[in-house]
């Protein structure tokens, strides 16, 4: 078994050193680094021992042992009786024999993507990665490849920004069913084992005082693994998922954090905490919104986490893929409120990608190329938008339709231009924008800015436009379902 000691004596080492202390008073001190207000699009990818199975979701280790689930009929019906197949025995399946990170960059350097966040272990509790805290991990099980090591060295190379995801927390209670019936998870479990605590689940995931509260084992287990990430991989963004806002997670975060930053001061580097519920004080680290975007503006910079599949992050045989067009269109909503998107895809468990999942990233990726400049580097303007189309605020919305039309804008602004996107082309080439319309001088909230010169990106034919008390109005050549943007100079 791993002794944690020396490592937790290293972090309190560091963290006394400074210049940050695990304290909020502290940590309150952090900024968001300039690359980060510049990036606005990254890929998320969930890939693990789940992809094997790939049916349901990449919860399928935690559904599988719950009597009368679906999942738990479909792996008795699959794979037999679980204590003769259970999770553990899908790993030497997982042997992703056709996994090439120079392919996956390659893919996502086509996407426009700033950012790649891989998740480096998942609630199942499989290291995909080179580990000395656990031998179930993909160095020496399954692939035997470090798999966030070789996608690191590969982002690095091209410049893109490099990410490691933790949804380490939640593994307290993930596999705890196992336990209720005869299965493969049973008693005596030490740390370092795959299936190790198995505690029972909460009744409310939401409840930051569930018992059995996890002990400070399994939270000095967990501070050490991500430290491991850190000093290994020197991701630029560390992603959490939910439940670390557990009140008993509290003082640990605080230790990560501090840890964090001072590592970073160290390496001459600036990094990003990616945070859900609040589980990070505000201004601590960058909220993060799954599935889910804001409705209006926000003064502080924050991300949303999406997947193109709705029904699942991880690879599954019966994926519902989101058309390209309505993932552009939050892209460029969810920038135009001073956030960014971080989009999930899930590969096949041998390393490839559906081509659903390819032409998605390609379409995205083609028409960044032609309209980067209105998202890549820019800053909010006045107002984030106009149009009747509403946006159901709050995670887990983005199953809702939102059926943007032409009259939907969405405002952003960079090296003294203002860039208008119709959120969806217009049939016959006619726009108008109302929040740029001439004003009464005395109405000194409305925009009295003088427009000079109305371009449409990737048109080489200049529209003809004119303003007046209705708005500013635009004819240009037809558009199609993907959003339209005009580059407007102001004096």
């Amino acid at each position: 078994m791993y002794d944690m000691q020396p490592y937790l004596d290293t972090i309190e080492e560091v963290i006394k050193a400074g210049p940050f202390q695990d304290t909020w008073e502290s940590l309150s001190q952090y900024r968001v680094p300039g690359w980060y207000q510049k990036a606005k699009f990254g890929i998320f990818i969930h890939w693990g021992v789940y992809s094997v199975p790939a049916f349901s979701s990449e919860w399928y280790p935690r559904n599988m042992y719950i009597e009368g689930h679906a999942v738990y009929e479909h792996h008795i019906k699959t794979y037999g009786e679980h204590k003769k197949f259970g999770y553990k025995d899908f790993i030497p399946m997982f042997t992703a024999d056709r996994f090439d990170p120079k392919e996956w960059l390659d893919l996502f350097e086509k996407a426009g993507a700033s950012y790649v966040v891989p998740v480096a272990e998942h609630h199942d509790g499989f290291q995909m990665y080179r580990s000395e805290i656990s031998h179930f991990n993909a160095w020496e099980m399954g692939p035997k490849r470090d798999v966030l090591g070789e996608l690191t060295k590969e982002c690095e190379a091209r410049g893109i920004i490099n990410g490691a995801s933790s949804h380490r927390i939640e593994h307290w209670f993930f596999m705890g069913h196992g336990k209720h019936f005869d299965s493969d998870i049973k008693e005596p479990l030490k740390r370092g084992d795959l299936y190790w605590p198995s505690m029972p689940e909460p009744a409310d995931h939401h409840d930051l005082f569930s018992t059995p509260v996890p002990t400070e084992e399994f939270l000095s287990d967990w501070l050490v693994r991500t430290c491991e990430i850190i000093d290994r991989y020197h991701p630029r963004i560390l992603y959490f998922d939910w439940w670390i806002q557990h009140s008993s997670a509290k003082p640990y975060l605080k230790k990560l954090a501090a840890y964090y930053y001072n590592r970073a001061a160290e390496w001459g580097e600036e990094v990003v905490i990616n945070y859900k519920h609040d589980a990070f004080l505000f201004g601590t680290a960058v909220p993060d919104v799954e599935r889910g975007q804001f409705a209006d503006v926000k003064p502080y910079i924050w991300q949303t986490d999406t997947a193109i599949a709705l029904n699942s992050w991880c690879y599954t045989e019966n994926n519902d893929f989101r058309p390209a067009a309505d993932i552009l269109r939050d892209l460029v909503d969810i920038v135009s409120k001073n956030g960014r998107l971080l989009l999930n895809v899930g590969p096949k468990a041998d390393g490839t990608f559906t081509k659903e999942d390819r032409e998605v990233l390609l379409t995205i990726g083609r028409w960044l190329e032609v309209n980067k400049e209105a998202i890549n580097g820019t800053d909010v303007w006045r107002t984030y938008g106009e149009g009747p189309t509403k946006i159901v605020e709050g995670q887990f919305s983005d199953g809702v339709k939102k059926n943007f039309i032409s009259e939907d804008f969405r405002f952003t602004t960079a090296h003294g231009i203002l860039y208008a996107t119709a959120l969806k082309g217009s049939a016959d080439g006619s726009y108008c924008i109302k929040s740029l319309a001439e004003q009464d001088a005395s109405r000194m909230a409305n925009f009295h800015g003088i427009i000079r010169e109305v371009q449409v990106l990737g048109q080489a034919q200049a529209p003809c436009w004119e303003r007046d008390q209705e708005g500013l109005k635009i004819r240009a050549e037809a558009g199609g379902d993907l959003p339209v943007v005009f580059k407007i100079r102001i004096d």
